[in-house]
């Protein structure tokens, strides 16, 4: 065999070998729920790599908490579409009649109002909203922890995912039953001592410190846990339109 022919031999052999081992890592990832849901995506390699290796050693870590003077002093609050006649009439009511359904793998559904919520167990947490687009402030955010709300609701074992739907119309998220059950992921309903307030999303919005901002979902109004994202494209909103269904920071 020619040197050529020998390098050209060696070269097939190691592509070959580089193909499977690809192969066999894009499987054990799948096995083991390490694969986002935009993996398909021009930029899938990167969401994966990116997904897989914050689950791997980053599964139990804190977004940074910061002390009370911190706040920002005027965090600035979003554009957001302008409320709707139901939204509105909800708000004339003070938001009474405002809920929050748990529907999906859960043994109980619910129908929580916000004074519901407010009954539950309660956290609080000095965090960062992290934006993308450079609107970022560190507030106090009140709440009830997801994972509280996961558990009143008897969410089964087979749960993987929990998806989350805004008032404002196809507008929804999801998350992983780890980023779920986080202890600094909230159902937010107060902010910097008060109720939060419409600008921010109130009354109840989600709050997911350990990504970005735009997974913190305002309005919200129902949450579905499943199994699997089928049907949700690549898993939220923002997603389908070209962002990163795991933002994390």
């Amino acid at each position: 065999m020619s040197n050529l022919s020998r390098r050209r031999f060696v070269a097939g052999g190691l592509t070959a070998a580089g193909v499977a081992v690809a192969a066999g890592a894009a499987s054990m990832a799948k096995r083991l729920g390490l694969v986002p849901p935009d993996a398909l995506g021009p930029y899938g390699p990167g969401e994966t790599l990116t997904y897989a290796a914050h689950r791997l050693v980053g599964r139990h870590a804190m977004a940074r908490e910061f002390p009370r003077h911190m706040i920002s002093a005027k965090p600035f609050a979003n554009s957001t579409v302008a409320r709707n006649a139901d939204y509105l009439a909800h708000q004339a009511a003070g938001f009474a009649t405002w809920r929050l359904e748990v529907r999906g793998l859960v043994a109980r559904p619910l129908e929580l109002s916000v004074a519901d919520m407010k009954a539950m167990p309660i956290g609080r947490q000095i965090t960062e909203l992290s934006c993308e687009e450079g609107w970022s402030y560190i507030a106090e955010w009140i709440g009830t922890p997801l994972a509280a709300v996961l558990d009143a609701a008897g969410a089964g074992p087979n749960a993987r995912y929990v998806v989350y739907h805004s008032h404002d119309e196809g507008f929804f998220d999801s998350i992983d039953i780890d980023e779920a059950r986080h202890p600094q992921t909230f159902v937010a309903w107060g902010m910097n001592g008060s109720d939060l307030p419409v600008a921010f999303g109130g009354p109840l919005r989600m709050r997911v410190p350990r990504q970005l901002g735009y997974k913190s979902t305002k309005f919200l109004t129902r949450i579905t846990v499943v199994d699997s994202l089928a049907g949700y494209g690549k898993g939220s909103a923002d997603a389908n339109g070209g962002y990163s269904w795991y933002a994390g920071i």
